[in-house]
């Protein structure tokens, strides 16, 4: 068990220090808030299921029955709560020993960013692992996949492998405006974002702010931006493939942040070792309903 005490900070204990550094950064802005859609939840684990809808309708010859469908349940998604928490232990002699109070109140704060990016990690980790058969979503197959099991067979939001560009985003918007339901019938789809890591973040400013084809000497306009088809650019942290983008619809039960409990920060003493306690807890899910929320894209 880790437990601060007089050692850990001998400088702290004598007066002289003009000033702490290391823990004063300023910390990144909640970034998983841009693109997950949060809840609260007061059951153990919370499910998302699919229905299939109806086909298309058939011709009923004269005098005939009409035919009959199913809007049947299709896969399903658990989201399960897990609990994340931290805390630390200072003894009583280093607490009352430290010569510099704002080390003691700086501490609770450093345990809430701990919290606070903890849940960024694991937020951002379901599109870090979007592309691997390891982490399979609901239907059995990876977030971002050309093998999605549908009633009308395999469909994919795996966008053919490239750099971010103008071309390789006009491509997906093809495919995304091209999307089906589990049917195979056509459904309207709108782009909310793309997200990149930081460093595409510049590259896909040029491609989306320019008026004309950004990278050429062409004088053809920028049909993206024309056309107003990618709204939002969100340029994140925590992804950890430099080359990877996705591009987020506004396709309902995507990206789903589910809260049991927010963080709480909690501090005691213990009775016998006089060591006092603080701990911080949160209990959430992360996950994703509706693969059709998120296209991915490699990279080259």
């Amino acid at each position: 068990m880790a437990i601060i005490t007089r050692s850990t900070h001998p400088s702290d204990l004598w007066p002289g220090i003009y000033d702490h550094f290391g823990n004063k950064y300023k910390a990144l802005p909640n970034q998983w808030g841009q693109v997950f859609e949060k809840g609260r939840s007061t059951k153990a684990y919370e499910q998302l299921v699919e229905t299939t809808t109806f086909g298309l309708a058939s011709v009923k010859p004269e005098g005939q029955s009409i035919v009959y469908d199913v809007d049947a349940e299709g896969y399903k998604t658990t989201l399960t709560h897990v609990v994340y928490g931290l805390g630390y232990i200072v003894t009583r002699e280093e607490n009352e020993d430290n010569q510099y109070l704002e080390v003691s109140k700086r501490r609770s704060a450093n345990l809430a960013y701990s919290m606070r990016t903890t849940a960024e990690y694991v937020h951002w980790n379901i599109l870090n692992r979007a592309f691997s058969t390891s982490y399979p979503i609901g239907d059995g197959a990876a977030l971002v996949s050309a093998a999605h099991p549908t009633m009308a067979g395999n469909a994919s939001n795996l966008l053919t492998a490239a750099d971010l560009s103008e071309t390789s985003l006009e491509d997906a918007m093809k495919l995304i405006m091209a999307a089906k339901n589990s049917r195979g019938l056509p459904i309207a789809v709108g782009v909310r974002r793309i997200i990149v890591p930081v460093s595409e973040a510049f590259n896909a400013q040029r491609i989306l702010k320019t008026n004309l084809r950004p990278g050429t000497a062409n004088n053809d306009i920028n049909a993206i931006k024309a056309m107003g088809l990618v709204p939002e650019v969100v340029v994140s942290n925590y992804l950890t493939d430099p080359d990877a983008f996705f591009i987020q619809t506004d396709i309902p039960d995507g990206l789903m942040s589910l809260w049991r409990r927010e963080v709480e920060l909690e501090q005691d003493n213990d009775f016998d070792t006089e060591n006092l306690k603080a701990k911080a807890t949160m209990r959430f899910a992360a996950g994703i309903g509706d693969w059709r929320a998120i296209w991915g894209n490699a990279g080259a």
